[in-house]
């Protein structure tokens, strides 16, 4: 889709109008100059070094957490890895579930008072959460550090909605490449940096991780400009600060609404995954630990640099509406080859080929953005976030049971990939939902046109 057929949300058109969210009058979503005000690019700059700093304080934890909560088990006097391992599920699962509920809340908060306030507390809280969970004495305390976490884990939401206020149009999915970039960049070198800095002391890297926070969280305080003026923003509306009103206020814009449902298939899907790729390649290949992090390893920078560098020359070529669908099925065949791969080294072919789908989000994520208003791209943002921590929920849980359920010792013939099959058929089920809200967008019209 070129440029030109998909315009960003203007009262001043007849779609606006038309819309029942455009309660009061809101000037255009974004500057269409061609280029970025200095001081777009620097505020640009900190969200993406904001968002590795976020994705490397987790990747810094991949590592010890498990470790440390071994160490706390029984007063302090230690247990086993099988005994952890049910309490670093429930932590991520306590994490997960208050994302989920509050992510809404953050982001229309962000629509009423700006970004940067809500960002900057976002960042705050996470760097104290770092220093908190170093100081744990017991898991219960580890456990009130994931609440913690958990309602001040807005940076990815604020940031989302940031990038779209600072961004023309058709700079977008670029921009958006560049967030998928940062998280590659912090995949690869947050599990390396905590796996060395946890062998001198298993609770150094909650130390690292919540010194780069407040140093940055200093950074933002001092140079950090706000995005969203006073006359963009809304009033506070409380209804819409839960999971059910976020969803149902989705469906006044029934193409964001069917791209958040595809989003929601492709992170159930990529949560399977992450939640079953050690135990796979362990049991399949006989991979030990340092492989399977060299395999992290290489798809963090596979996904950087299509992300990064490759998306803002592929989707301007396909359009954002091709880049959509040639990604999701990229994606369908990726799992499929994740789960049919007889040999490890395949693997590597799979994660070089299935990286190019990675195409996919930056062009959606600029899709939705354009396809509302700019006083309710917080809002949206927050839904979309609080999809993706209902999807890390389930996905891991379904991931883990499909796996151990096909290798099990009584099944005749083991499917050791039945749990990427299963990806597959998520991701497939996101491309039909994404053909179907990508149907009701004329060719040759705005896409925040109302269908309903």
């Amino acid at each position: 889709m070129s440029k030109t057929e998909f315009s960003p949300a203007d009262p001043a058109t007849p779609a606006a109008a038309g819309n029942p969210a455009s309660d009061h009058a809101v000037p255009p979503a974004s500057d269409p100059s061609p280029s970025l005000p200095p001081t777009n690019k620097r505020a640009l700059g900190f969200i993406f070094v904001t968002l590795v700093i976020d994705v490397l304080g987790f990747g810094l934890l991949i590592p010890v957490g498990p470790k440390l909560v071994e160490s706390l088990l029984h007063g302090g006097k230690g247990g086993t890895a099988a005994e952890a391992a049910t309490y670093v599920g429930a932590l991520m699962t306590t994490f997960y579930c208050v994302s989920f509920f509050f992510s809404p809340l953050l982001g229309v908060l962000s629509d009423r008072f700006g970004r940067r306030p809500v960002l900057l507390i976002a960042l705050f809280g996470s760097g104290l959460d770092f220093f908190a969970q170093a100081l744990a004495p017991t898991l219960g305390i580890f456990f009130i550090t994931r609440v913690i976490n958990g309602l001040s884990g807005a940076s990815f939401t604020v940031a989302n909605a940031y990038v779209a206020d600072v961004t023309p149009p058709e700079k977008r999915s670029a921009a958006f490449g560049m967030v998928g970039a940062a998280f590659g960049i912090g995949f690869v070198f947050g599990p390396l940096l905590g796996a060395f800095l946890g062998n001198i002391d298993l609770r150094l890297p909650f130390y690292v991780a919540g010194t780069l926070c407040i140093i940055n969280w200093l950074y933002g305080y001092f140079i950090l400009p706000e995005s969203l003026p006073k006359e963009r923003r809304a009033p506070l509306r409380l209804a819409r600060a839960n999971p059910i009103g976020a969803y149902g206020s989705l469906t006044r814009y029934p193409v964001v609404f069917g791209l958040a449902g595809s989003l929601f298939m492709l992170n159930l899907a990529q949560f399977m995954l992450h939640a079953t790729w050690v135990l796979y390649t362990t049991h399949r290949y006989g991979w030990t630990l340092p492989q399977v992090g060299l395999s992290l390893f290489f798809v963090g920078i596979t996904s950087a640099i299509v992300q990064g560098v490759l998306a803002r020359k592929l989707i301007p070529m396909l359009g954002e509406r091709n880049s959509i669908l040639t990604g999701l099925g990229i994606g369908v065949l990726a799992f499929i080859g994740y789960g049919a791969s007889p040999q490890g080294w395949m693997i590597y072919t799979v994660i070089v080929a299935g990286s190019i789908g990675g195409i996919a989000g930056p062009a959606m994520q600029s899709m939705i953005t354009k396809s509302v208003r700019p006083d309710e791209q917080g809002a949206v943002q927050g839904a979309l976030t609080s999809l993706q921590s209902l999807a890390g929920i389930f996905g891991p849980s379904i991931g883990g049971a499909v796996f151990g359920y096909y290798i099990s010792a009584d099944r005749t013939t083991p499917v050791p990939g039945a749990s990427f099959f299963v990806s597959a058929a998520c991701s497939f089920i996101g491309l039909l939902i994404a053909v179907w809200a990508l149907g009701r967008i004329p060719r040759h019209a705005p896409a925040n046109i109302p269908t309903t």
